[in-house]
């Protein structure tokens, strides 16, 4: 669906699966990618359940980054790379030369994510961190030691305080990372800009009116307008952090794409830098949400 309004003409969405949406779409069509895909952790993967995710938000205040109780699934990365591994090589194909494209992960999942990249043809260029203020998950063992029969009072009472302090391995998280991976150029860095003004990232552009880190901090409550606080969405970036990326690696007008577009902050904030947008949501109600949030936008 093309957004209907004269303000609206570079904006394209589309409630549609992007493994086939981005079929559609010709080589070297887009200046830039930036994307949130499914995590594959807790039911975050390609059969998305919002109303399952939410029942496990509510019970434990948190969307975790491992399985209930704790069991390592080596498969969860496996399937996320498998997953990625066709888009990967569909973002090669669409992206000019030179473009990069930006896509979050998990910490513990990231080199799955890095790796589909790599092997589709992508060049990695580093590790991006959104840095934020994020909630402790891990999990003391006096529950489990209480329940086990296999120990004395006596012993349960002492194992308990030996543990103290002591958790699961979950440090508190305070950062998502991103791949930074690039389109390889044509010739040199400047022969590729001047064809198509892509491949250099632009310094001036700066969170905190420094050279501009790999290492970026916005606030995850930070927010553009008071109705945004009604959005929900489990896994939704600031608009501010997503229109610093845009700035950093693209020029006014070029074609930004989100292909997992969720509730339509990366449409918002390419709007806000004079880009154009193409977005791909499978969910038919974060679909709607984003429609609505552009719609208001463009008024």
């Amino acid at each position: 669906m093309i957004i209907d309004s004269a303000k609206a003409q570079d904006i394209q969405i589309f409630n549609e699966d992007c493994q086939k949406g981005l079929l559609k779409l010709e080589d070297n069509a887009i200046d830039f990618i930036i994307t949130d895909p499914p995590y594959f952790i807790d039911g975050m993967d390609n059969a998305w359940n919002d109303k399952n995710l939410k029942n496990k938000a509510s019970k434990s205040n948190v969307i975790g980054g491992l399985p209930v109780g704790m069991k390592f699934d080596r498969a969860q990365g496996e399937r996320l790379q498998t997953f990625m591994n066709p888009i990967a090589k569909e973002f090669l194909r669409i992206l000019k030369p030179g473009g990069f494209c930006v896509v979050f992960s998990q910490a513990r999942l990231y080199h799955r994510m890095a790796m589909s990249l790599d092997l589709a043809g992508f060049e990695i260029r580093d590790m991006l961190a959104w840095k934020y203020e994020g909630q402790a998950k891990a999990f003391s063992q006096s529950h489990f030691i209480k329940k086990d029969k296999n120990l004395t009072d006596e012993r349960k009472e002492s194992l308990i305080k030996e543990l103290e302090g002591y958790k699961t391995p979950q440090l508190k998280p305070q950062m998502e990372p991103m791949v930074l991976a690039q389109k390889p150029k044509i010739g040199t860095f400047v022969q590729n800009w001047q064809k198509y003004q892509l491949g250099l990232l632009n310094t001036r552009e700066s969170l905190n009116g420094k050279f501009p880190s790999n290492v970026m901090e916005v606030s995850k409550h930070t927010r553009n307008c008071e109705s945004e606080e009604k959005i929900e969405h489990l896994t939704r970036k600031p608009v501010q952090l997503i229109s610093h990326l845009i700035r950093l690696f693209t020029q006014e007008g070029h074609v930004v794409l989100d292909p997992f577009m969720g509730s339509g902050s990366h449409a918002i904030a390419a709007l806000q830098n004079h880009r154009k947008f193409i977005g791909y949501e499978i969910e038919k109600k974060y679909f709607e949400i984003a429609k609505d949030r552009i719609a208001q936008y463009i008024k």
